[in-house]
């Protein structure tokens, strides 16, 4: 809205006015989560499959949706006037599930600069905003943008008040962090929430985008995308079910059932987790259409979920005509998969084979599993159809694993085949374990 000749702007302008007159700060007040049920939320999450829960506490626009005593722009001192975090905090842990913490305050140090390049409300000293003298892309380690020490001051404490009051077990930062600035600061977080997390018996994750830190010492998130090739150490990919926005916008279309199904097999084929954001309304309440996708992913997780959590990956990934292009901004540029694509999970002696399709010829082919593949010695003891009672017959050939299907799939989107092996067998480089 800020950005002079963009849609947003013009609309800005024709609605509301000259941006002197009303700018961002002045829809606080229409901000007011007047249906927003914490608990509705929590069951919607235990529903639809998720073990994790990251609730964006500050977004760039630094206006702190928890009880932050280091600010005056909070949820529960204007707006809703009310912990619009720490409700749903204590709901879906009281569900079973883990709470984390997302954060993108450090990008709030340029974020309303451009409205410092024509007459708004941003160059009133009460909301002004510092301007950004440099920004290299791609490269953070090149970039060495500004950032004040009374900013990095600012955002370590805030960002230790959130762990002192909600004790996430994640924590997950936007890709500023890793401008050279900013790295003694969040070296010094990072020691306080892993310290604080293992008093308090918990892991504590922390995820970072591109270069921010080294690997290993957090998990690195991928921002709609993915990698393409199995890691030896966990990864997260961030996406939204909107495929034009993260927060609620009208007229969004979205991703369907069936391709995040096929996303999140893909990725936890490769030792990655899936994080999925959907934009609730300004009055608390999660659209319908969205609802029912995630319903829909839970509905399949019921049948299918134990190819997914608490697995490792395989000694490959899968196989089939589809693959994705590894990094950042390509989720939606993968191909429909088909009932030739698999992707294999393990977990102790169980292989699991999840077909991102169901083919109409009633069989099944495996080729990671012919006996021209296999070990020396291995052999396939049995297979099994998730959500299915029928007897899988199949048959070990050089070119691949046979499978006689039933003719009525247990599920839509993707069919998973638990295989016991007649030896174990392990990647050669284990991943390391995934923390949820």
């Amino acid at each position: 809205m800020y950005t002079e000749g963009s849609p947003e702007y013009r609309h800005q302008l024709a609605t509301y006015g000259p941006l002197t007159r009303f700018g961002y700060k002045d829809f606080v007040p229409m901000f007011k989560a007047e249906h927003f049920d914490p608990h509705a939320w929590a069951r919607l999450f235990y529903e639809a499959g998720a073990k994790y829960v990251v609730p964006v506490f500050e977004h760039h626009d630094g206006f702190a949706m928890y009880d932050s005593g280091l600010s005056d722009w909070t949820a529960v001192k204007m707006g809703p006037r009310r912990d619009v975090l720490g409700e749903p905090a204590k709901a879906v842990r009281a569900e079973g599930l883990h709470l984390g913490a997302s954060s993108h305050r450090i990008e709030h140090d340029w974020f309303m600069e451009n409205g410092r390049k024509l007459p708004s409300d941003v160059n009133d000293p009460l909301y002004a905003a510092h301007p950004r003298l440099k920004d290299g892309g791609e490269n953070l380690g090149d970039d060495w943008a500004y950032v004040s020490p009374a900013f990095l001051r600012d955002w370590l404490a805030r960002s230790a008040e959130i762990v002192q009051k909600y004790h996430p077990d994640l924590m997950w930062f936007d890709w500023w962090i890793g401008q050279p600035p900013v790295r003694p600061y969040l070296s010094r977080f990072a020691a306080y929430y892993y310290n604080e997390s293992s008093r308090r018996g918990s892991v504590g994750v922390i995820n970072y985008k591109k270069n921010a830190m080294r690997q290993g010492s957090g998990v690195l998130d991928i921002k709609r995308g993915q990698l393409s090739g199995i890691s030896k150490f966990c990864w997260q990919t961030d996406t939204s079910v909107s495929n034009l926005s993260w927060g609620y916008i009208q007229h969004a279309t979205f991703k369907t059932p069936e391709f995040i199904v096929h996303q999140l097999a893909d990725i936890v084929s490769k030792n990655g987790n899936l994080l999925l954001n959907i934009g609730p309304r300004s009055d608390g309440t999660i659209p319908e259409q969205v609802q029912r996708v995630l319903l829909s992913v839970g509905a399949w997780l019921k049948i299918n979920g134990e190819a997914i959590y608490g697995t490792r990956p395989w000694r490959t990934y899968g196989e089939g005509p589809t693959s994705v292009t590894g990094g950042s901004f390509h989720d939606t540029d993968t191909k429909p998969y088909t009932a030739h694509d698999f992707r294999f999970t393990s977990k102790g002696a169980a292989l699991y084979a999840i077909e991102l399709g169901c083919p109409n010829s009633g069989e099944a082919v495996i080729h990671s599993l012919g006996t021209a593949a296999l070990i020396p010695g291995e052999r396939v003891k049995s297979v099994e159809l998730l959500g299915s009672t029928a007897t899988i017959t199949y048959e070990e050939r050089a070119d691949g694993l046979h499978l006689a299907l039933p003719k009525m799939p247990p599920s839509p989107y993707a069919i998973c085949f638990r295989i016991l092996m007649s030896r174990t067998t392990e990647v050669s480089h284990p991943p390391t374990k995934r923390s949820f």
